[in-house]
């Protein structure tokens, strides 16, 4: 029995709805969670529901089905039906939650509710900021639409003069220019205790008339639509174009996709929306969406912080109690192993540690993967900072990190002109792994200090994702490391790994085979276990070994953030299985396995999902734990996870995402739990 994975990750969506649907969340927070949603549900129908519009369309003999055995044609009227029912569901929370921000003197108000001073103000601000970026495009019905790209929102204008009944209407396009420069929101000025905020589109609406001014028309609307696109990164195959070139193109040609679906306000004119749809070829009525006023509410998680007592607050990171402040990282992973759980801990210390490899004299050489970097990432710059001062540096940059390709490919660039010797990838396999080697000359010999983590070398998103990492100088894991980035840089070489995991060559295997072993020490009458955590289970081996362990009387515990296509509880098939799903703050991105291995426990953190194509189409690198103080934490960490009963769902009914019940009277919200969990250890260190 297999789920299928959009369905599945549809509901996984849900929960972040579910979010911000729980008054007990602040309630800014809801409405950046209202953003995530929305945010999610852009990317799925431009990558998930655009594949299945494409196998649906399909022509040839037996086209592939999704999982869940669904046919495309069978699969795609019910991604539809939910997409639109969880919109409806977004719709109303919003709705909710505005009316509760009124309460607290929060008004969202649009160009028609402005008193004379916020009228002025906005004028003036349009007059400043907007129209200067502002291009509008006048629409006739003779020529093409002008290009819209699905990263903004556009007003369509319908422009009329009723005093002329036979004149003929007038249309136009204006894209609404939203920047870091010219925000989506704009605070008004205030008065009586109220805090009012108006779109970027009112502004636009209320200087209509300034914009069209040269034309002899009365009446001037402006309706918001947006296109959502099929997102697939096609590259030619030219080959006097390099890869960076290559994919360059690519990003261009991905922004011109096939519109796959138009969100437009409900009350445009019928003739409007008739030259809209006829200009984007959209015909067919699964591919429209009437909604409401305002449209691309991503940009709900950059609302202004203008009251911090309802936004979310989150402690400040820890230090690690074995690095000292302004002492050598290296010196501490020299001694013993290191493990970091971001945020709890602060992403700081990676950055030191290479900040240290760039100037220490004795380091040699910085091997690297980077998949997702921050925008002015500091570990960029440290990284040419170690070039410039002689190191040799490589780095492994994934040029199709998903809608990061553009800010990798100027990462690229930059790499490149400060000394660091950039790969792009391996032709056939997608570079995902986190691994960092720093090889460095002590005692007359090179010794390697390695770092493995399960998320990307990002200082931002380090912030709010929950993220493992592991430092070492296991003499095995070195060398283990050394072969991985050997095989990176000349990927016809085949190469062994005796403690890391690394996808495609060992990791499937290996998870195989740990899973065979708990099987058969059930069926010895051993005790048997196997706890995980990861985003998303999808890959059908995995799921099936995991059916049969549960038959076998192996007791599986998962928690599973995302899309999870196993289906738990089912008699005679997955009894032993239990799993839940875990939405807060942070998001939950570390990846965590535990097997019993008859009382020697396996404990393992990777970069890797247990996804097809992360086990078979990716190099990814999972790491052992070796320390026994550490694999201590790990286990501590799950069995917190496992007792929460505040923001756990419990997966047991398919897209149900019902909450866990408590079963007794002690509260456990795990994310405020491992806060506590750290800090308590560093207090005790420090004793």
């Amino acid at each position: 029995m297999i789920n299928n994975r959009d369905l599945s990750w549809l509901s996984f969506n849900d929960r972040v709805l579910q979010e911000a649907q729980d008054k007990t969340v602040p309630l800014l927070q809801r409405l950046r969670f209202l953003g995530i949603f929305s945010n999610n549900q852009d990317e799925f129908i431009k990558v998930r529901l655009a594949n299945v519009i494409r196998m649906a369309q399909f022509r040839g003999k037996n086209p592939p089905a999704f999982s869940g055995n669904f046919p495309a044609k069978k699969l795609l009227p019910l991604l539809n039906a939910r997409v639109l029912e969880s919109q409806e569901k977004f719709d109303t929370v919003y709705k909710e939650v505005l009316s509760e921000m009124e309460t607290h003197g929060i008004f969202i108000v649009n160009e028609s509710q402005l008193n004379e001073e916020q009228k002025l103000f906005c004028i003036d601000y349009f007059s400043s900021v907007v129209s200067p970026r502002l291009v509008p495009l006048i629409l006739r019905k003779s020529t093409q639409m002008p290009f819209i790209t699905d990263n903004y929102i556009y007003h369509a204008v319908k422009m009329v003069s009723a005093k002329k009944r036979n004149s003929a209407a007038g249309y136009a396009i204006i894209q609404i220019p939203v920047s870091e420069a010219c925000p989506r929101f704009v605070q008004l000025p205030s008065f009586g205790g109220r805090n009012c905020i108006i779109f970027l589109d009112d502004i636009i609406r209320l200087c209509l008339n300034d914009i069209f001014f040269m034309f002899n028309y009365d009446e001037i609307s402006a309706y918001t639509f947006k296109i959502a696109r099929d997102a697939q990164l096609t590259l030619d195959d030219d080959i006097s174009k390099s890869l960076l070139e290559k994919i360059e193109d690519g990003i261009e040609n991905r922004l011109h996709g096939q519109p796959i679906r138009l969100v437009y306000d409900q009350n445009m004119p019928a003739d409007l929306l008739e030259i809209i749809k006829s200009k984007l070829r959209l015909r067919n009525i699964d591919s429209m969406e009437a909604s409401g006023r305002y449209h691309l509410k991503r940009d709900l998680m950059r609302f202004p912080k203008i009251r911090p007592e309802l936004e979310a607050v989150s402690p400040p990171s820890l230090a690690h109690p074995d690095i000292k402040p302004f002492s050598s990282v290296l010196g501490v992973i020299h001694k013993k192993d290191i493990f970091l759980n971001y945020p709890y801990h602060t992403f700081n210390h990676f950055i030191d540690f290479l900040r240290e490899a760039a100037i220490d004299p004795k380091v040699e050489s910085i091997y690297i993967t980077l998949y997702r970097t921050a925008g002015h990432s500091k570990v960029v710059n440290t990284l040419i900072n170690a070039a410039k001062n002689g190191k040799k540096v490589y780095a492994l940059l994934e040029l199709f990190a998903r809608f990061d390709e553009e800010q990798n490919v100027e990462s690229s660039e930059l790499l490149q002109k400060g000394g660091v010797k950039v790969i792009h990838g391996v032709e056939g396999l997608k570079v995902h792994s986190k691994l960092v080697l720093v090889e460095r000359k002590e005692n007359s010999a090179l010794k390697g200090y390695v770092y493995v983590g399960t998320g990307n070398f990002n200082e931002d998103t380090a912030r709010v994702y929950s993220d493992f990492g592991l430092f070492t100088s296991h003499i095995q894991i070195v060398q283990d490391a050394r072969a991985v980035f050997d095989f990176l840089l000349n990927p016809h070489k085949r190469f062994v790994c005796k403690q890391l995991l690394v996808s495609p060559y060992y990791l499937r295997g290996k998870f195989e085979d740990m899973i065979e072993r708990e099987i058969k020490n059930a069926q010895k009458g051993k005790r048997a276990f196997i706890y995980a955590k990861f985003n998303s289970l999808t890959d059908d081996r995995i799921i099936n070994r995991l059916y049969e362990a549960s038959q076998s009387g192996v007791e599986i515990r998962l928690i599973v953030r995302g899309a999870c296509c196993l289906q738990p509880q089912q008699k005679g098939l997955s009894e032993n299985i239990r799993i839940i799903s875990i939405v807060d703050k942070y998001l939950e991105h570390a990846r965590l396995s535990i097997f019993c291995n008859g009382g020697d426990n396996l404990v393992h953190i990777m970069s890797a999902d247990w996804m097809t194509r992360n086990l078979d189409r990716r190099v990814e690198v999972g790491i052992p734990i070796l320390d026994s103080k550490i694999k201590k934490t790990l286990k501590q960490f799950f069995e917190i996870q496992w007792a929460d009963n505040v923001k756990a769902r419990d997966l047991s009914v398919f897209t149900q995402n019902n909450y866990v019940v408590a079963f007794d009277e002690k509260v456990c919200r795990s994310q405020v739990e491992l806060y506590d969990f750290y800090k308590k250890m560093r207090g005790n260190n420090e004793n």
